[in-house]
């Protein structure tokens, strides 16, 4: 049973992630027409503000499982009742910190964006903000639902229910702003969801799982030993939150909602390109750990190595189309006046390429536990990125917006990080580029056919831009299996192909 549900829920992830990328590509563009520039801007900043609440869980969520499995072990219902208490105690008193700092930033909001919105749009961005608090509250007991869940390894109730979130959400929005609703309804739509997954999560807990509660006895003295571990966790999320959303909302006070749905865009474009790596290297996670657990440092940089020439090529396919044909696609895709999110695009994709193609050395680091440093760095770095990015958006707009993240991304994520996973994770990092390298005159062939396709060739409808994409894929698929691939490579790919064709 148990084997089946994470075989079926590691297929669900990948559905999910698939859903989520064609959702946000096809729905996109009908949310920009549906709701216009301004509208969609408001909307893009009232989901960045709201961002930050969600750090009120400080993490700990992520520390359940662990603790669950220290009762499970010993067969303690007892033990797990009490945790499921001090959880649900811990997580009700956030719920109530939420709506507390939520009235603080609605009470407050004409401060937070001063003169970047116009007086009726500060008015509706108080209405979606109301809306978001009283979400993300809810969402905060659902969380010791969802980890329970995750801790008993029911996978594909888990799972499904967040592919089932995914596609319902435009489904039903759509109709909604067709009828002529706006944004509020948008984000009323995924309050009502986020309400539907909490009861379907209560409900399966009880039924199904037999959850059970107690709040005697409760050991307190636990919450010191979860903050130490959940701390780093929660400076990573709060990492996060800046570089990924702290740009819309500066954007929102010093440049207005149009500067935010063009940053926005290149964001999304970023989000993408972004989940497309991460569903490559989350499978390695259990080799790394037992690699780490035999001191086998030569085994964890061919491994790296291995993962991060797939993603180079994987991502490498998407960057250099993007920089041949992003312009005439977010023409297509977005419309007139999102001209500059196609440099936001670039800017962001770029900056983020090699520490996508390395994150296989982030869970080496927290399996070998030396991720302190690196989190405590990357923090002071997000900090750099506020201060930068303040700085050129009252010169560049959203282009200096970009240009802010990107770097501090590279000075953080790039120059530190292969400096820190040579000298003190144990990574031969000079390995890894000489492989890396190697792949790269593969790139040579695609990029003169696109040059030269996109000189002679007009792209001015999306028939001739999707022609132009197939050719460009598939000059670059069999340029990587001549010059790129190596005869490992190679084999893993035939071995792909010939598995898929006994099972058709």
């Amino acid at each position: 049973m148990a084997i089946n549900q994470k075989k079926a829920g590691v297929a669900l992830s990948y559905v999910g992630e698939a859903v989520k990328i064609l959702s946000g590509l096809l729905y996109t563009p009908i949310l920009i027409r549906l709701l216009g520039q301004n509208e969609y801007g408001l909307y893009q900043l009232a989901y960045s503000v709201m961002s930050y609440l969600s750090l009120l869980s400080f993490g700990f969520g992520s520390s359940y499982v662990r603790f669950h499995a220290r009762y499970l072990v010993k067969n303690d219902r007892d033990g797990i009742a009490k945790l499921n208490g001090m959880f649900m105690l811990v997580f009700g008193l956030l719920a109530g910190l939420c709506l507390l700092c939520g009235g603080v930033l609605v009470s407050n909001i004409e401060m937070i964006f001063g003169t970047g919105l116009t007086s009726s749009e500060l008015e509706k961005a108080k209405i979606l903000l109301i809306i978001m608090v009283v979400s993300v509250a809810i969402n905060m007991p659902n969380s010791v639902y969802n980890c329970y869940i995750t801790a008993h390894e029911r996978f594909v109730f888990q799972k499904l229910l967040r592919v089932l979130q995914n596609v319902l959400n435009p489904m039903l929005a759509l109709p909604l702003m067709l009828l002529g609703y706006d944004s509020v309804a948008v984000i009323l739509v995924s309050a009502i969801l986020t309400f539907a997954v909490f009861f379907s999560n209560l409900f399966y807990c009880n039924k199904a799982l037999s959850i059970e509660f107690s709040y005697r006895g409760l050991k307190f003295s636990l919450l010191k030993e979860m903050w130490v571990f959940t701390f780093f966790i929660f400076l990573n999320q709060i990492i996060d939150q800046i570089n990924w959303n702290i740009d819309k909302v500066l954007l929102g006070r010093y440049s207005g909602t149009v500067a935010v749905a063009i940053y926005g865009i290149g964001a999304h474009i970023n989000t993408i390109y972004v989940q497309t790596s991460t569903a490559i290297s989350n499978v390695f996670v259990p080799s790394i750990n037992r690699s780490v657990a035999e001191n086998k440092d030569e085994r964890l940089i061919d491994l790296m190595t291995k993962v991060g020439r797939i993603q180079f090529f994987v991502l490498g396919l998407i960057l250099s189309g993007f920089i041949f044909y992003g312009k005439p696609f977010i023409r297509f895709w977005a419309g007139e006046g999102y001209e500059e999110s196609y440099i936001v695009a670039l800017i962001l994709i770029i900056s983020i390429t090699i520490p996508m193609i390395q994150s296989i050395g982030v869970e080496v680091q927290r399996a070998k536990n030396k991720h302190y440093v690196s989190s405590i760095i990357y923090f002071f770095i997000a900090v750099l990125n506020i201060v930068l990015s303040i700085w050129l958006i009252k010169r560049y707009g959203c282009t200096g917006a970009a240009l802010g993240t990107a770097v501090s991304l590279v000075m953080g994520n790039v120059v530190f990080m292969n400096f820190y996973y040579h000298k003190y994770v144990g990574l031969n990092m000079f390995k890894f580029w000489i492989g890396i390298i190697r792949a790269i005159p593969s790139f040579v062939v695609p990029c003169i056919f696109s040059y030269l396709y996109t000189r002679f060739i007009s792209i001015d409808s999306f028939i001739n831009l999707v022609v132009a994409v197939l050719c460009y894929t598939i000059v670059y698929a069999v340029s990587i299996w001549l010059f790129g691939f190596n005869v490992e490579e190679k084999q893993i790919f035939s071995n792909g192909l010939s598995k898929l064709r006994k099972k058709r």
